[in-house]
């Protein structure tokens, strides 16, 4: 799969050349238009693009708008609200039939996000929540991921431990996933938030390791992170391996990748358990709903892929090194049934 970038100054506009049949001028059998014809144009906008899981959930929108003969053209986010807006207008003007918006500040795209509906573009969002009844939201039913999380880490440590949260406030899923520890802390007394921290950046993990330390220097009794984010816990863990603690503290955080796996099962690791879902597929299921509202079908409002839960034990126990392992052995984890129709083809 070749990469090429577009000469849009400060841009970063990358458009993905998807070889294969149906090619973007050649229509899909049996589709209802404008994909019988062909030459659909949707464009991916994100706002995180660095990290293993934005790589899986942007490979898997790659795949599916593949198999659907859709040219997708992919904005590079860069964790930059005003470069994110900038990138939906450029769509705009591209011409494009579908946006995707991965991520974002709702504040800054909401209006822009507006101009592409009063353009007659379809519009999917995928966790980040734009206020608006005709933007169908993709999410990873992130209070059920958080619920599943907290509660293996209950079962494990009891219904009371000392605490460390990694959170930033204004991201749509960690902000679903916060009303779940708010309320986990509320039904168990016992559970002590000792210190609060996190980051979200071009280095989301090495940030996130140099206030882990602080946290923990000025808070030592902390038994238990809860880090909702993979790349939270795999600064979580850097840290505690730094501090030589790692035997001394158990994290618990959602989201995976074939990086995170190897991280969760090494010998000696804090990292005990994660929840997720396929970052591939939920990309997939993005692009099939920009489809079907492109074809003038309802995918739905909230579109939900459904989290598991993956256990360092399980992941030791299966001989689990990848994602591809996980796809084989958790059958749950690697397909969805959200937003799919008959005339739309299978990844591959």
């Amino acid at each position: 799969m070749k990469r090429f970038a577009i000469g849009l100054a400060g841009a970063g506009l990358l458009a993905t050349s998807l070889l294969g049949a149906p090619a973007y001028g050649e229509g899909l059998a049996g589709a209802p238009a404008p994909f019988d014809k062909g030459g659909v144009k949707v464009a991916l906008v994100t706002f995180i693009s660095a990290g293993d899981f934005f790589q899986s959930y942007q490979a898997g929108a790659q795949k599916q708008a593949k198999a659907l003969g859709i040219d997708l053209q992919i904005f590079s986010g860069r964790q930059d609200a005003a470069a994110q807006r900038e990138q939906v207008e450029q769509a705009i003007n591209l011409g494009v039939q579908g946006i995707i918006i991965d991520h974002g500040q709702p504040e800054s795209l909401k209006d822009v996000a507006q101009k592409a509906l009063d353009a007659g573009i379809k519009v999917v969002a995928f966790d980040v929540d734009l206020g608006n009844p005709a933007i169908p939201q993709v999410e990873q039913s992130d209070h059920e991921l958080a619920k599943t999380a907290l509660e293996q880490a209950i079962s494990d440590n009891g219904k009371a431990f000392n605490a460390g949260y990694v959170y930033v406030a204004g991201f749509a899923p960690l902000d679903r996933r916060n009303e779940v520890w708010e309320e986990t802390k509320k039904a168990n007394s016992g559970i002590v938030e000792k210190a609060r921290w996190g980051a979200v950046n071009d280095t989301t993990a090495s940030s996130t390791a140099d206030q882990t330390k602080a946290a923990f220097q000025a808070n030592p009794d902390i038994s238990v992170v809860f880090a909702p984010y993979d790349e939270f816990a795999r600064g979580v863990k850097l840290a505690t391996d730094e501090l030589g603690i790692s035997d001394k503290v158990k994290i618990y955080s959602a989201d995976v990748s074939t990086a995170d796996i190897t991280e969760i099962a090494a010998e000696g690791s804090p990292w005990v358990a994660t929840v997720a879902t396929n970052p591939a597929v939920v990309g997939e299921v993005s692009v099939r709903a920009v489809a079907k509202l492109i074809a003038g079908e309802d995918p739905g409002h909230n579109i939900v892929v459904k989290p598991v839960l993956i256990t360092q034990k399980d992941l030791r126990a299966n001989a689990i090194k990848t994602v591809e392992d996980l796809d084989a052995k958790l059958p749950a984890f690697g397909k969805s049934d959200a937003a799919t129709a008959a005339w739309i083809p299978a990844a591959k």
